[in-house]
């Protein structure tokens, strides 16, 4: 296997590897698990493995949960079915820079994306590296934010079109979580910025320290979690994917967001991708 860096700060291809045989090479996973966690995202071109084989991979990270909100192969319970065509509802959230799943108390730890069908040109995926958006921050921004914490919200994402009884019960099986600003990685150790666009609001801001009086500083909360959410739109800290039919993704949702650019319609675009499940932040 050869590793090769795909921009300074997040992203590299493997070469000469098969995913297949990494579900059963204990070596061979070893060093993609590294490469994962030093590079944030990982890709690879021509991958020709079953769908089995894909969760088989997927699963020597941890287990694998469906989405409420997408399809999951028929087939092959763990593959989700992201499948656009020119007659399927536009899906606000693939482009929105996001974390998946953070409306969860327990967030998605990764996943390993395939991509069956594309258009011949877009349909391009972005990541950006969370940890060094944080690593970059001013000082003053990391002194005010080390100790807040946000919520997370499907209603107010996938939920907010639907009818207000269903959108009421997607909120009722998937609660608001909170989550810290800035989250330890649970296994490098590495300082997170972690909020995207299923964070609404900041839960401990209003504290004598930051208001004078009354709602004084409600536009400063407001403001604080613009900026720190528009930290990933830096393209100093993003790589940009090009897909090809067999192209596969694997990335570390915890240290990244990223952003499926819908720029292919009317054409056709099939990926299937399996969620690993994750830890409570902390």
């Amino acid at each position: 296997m050869r590793v090769e860096q795909l921009t300074c700060s997040i992203g590299a291809e493997l070469v000469g590897v098969n995913l297949g045989d990494a579900a059963r090479d204990d070596g061979l996973f070893a060093e993609i698990k590294a490469a994962l966690f030093k590079h944030k995202v990982l890709f690879l071109r021509d991958q020709t493995f079953s769908r089995t084989e894909h969760i088989a991979f997927a699963r020597r990270f941890g287990n694998l949960e469906d989405h409420p909100m997408v399809p999951t192969h028929p087939e092959a319970p763990g593959l989700v079915q992201i499948y656009k065509s020119p007659d399927s509802p536009v899906d606000r959230y693939e482009n929105a820079w996001h974390s998946d799943t953070t409306w969860r108390e327990a967030p998605q730890f990764g996943a390993v994306l395939r991509c069956v069908e594309c258009p011949p040109v877009g349909g391009d995926t972005m990541w950006a590296n969370m940890v060094l958006a944080y690593e970059r921050l001013p000082e003053h921004i990391k002194a005010e934010i080390a100790d807040l914490r946000a919520r997370h919200s499907i209603e107010a994402s996938f939920g907010a079109a639907m009818p207000i009884e269903k959108r009421l019960a997607l909120k009722a099986q998937f609660p608001d979580p909170e989550h810290p600003v800035v989250r330890t990685h649970e296994h490098t150790g590495e300082k997170i910025l972690y909020v995207n666009a299923f964070a609404t609001h900041f839960t401990n801001y209003h504290t004598p320290s930051r208001v004078r009086f009354g709602q004084d500083a409600a536009p400063g909360a407001s403001q604080l979690l613009n900026y720190l959410i528009t930290q990933a739109y830096i393209p100093e800290y993003q790589v940009r994917w090009r897909w090809k039919a067999g192209s596969v993704a694997i990335w570390d949702n915890s240290a990244t967001q990223h952003y499926a650019v819908m720029d292919y319609p009317p054409c056709h675009r099939k990926m299937e991708r399996a969620g690993i499940i994750g830890t409570k932040p902390f």
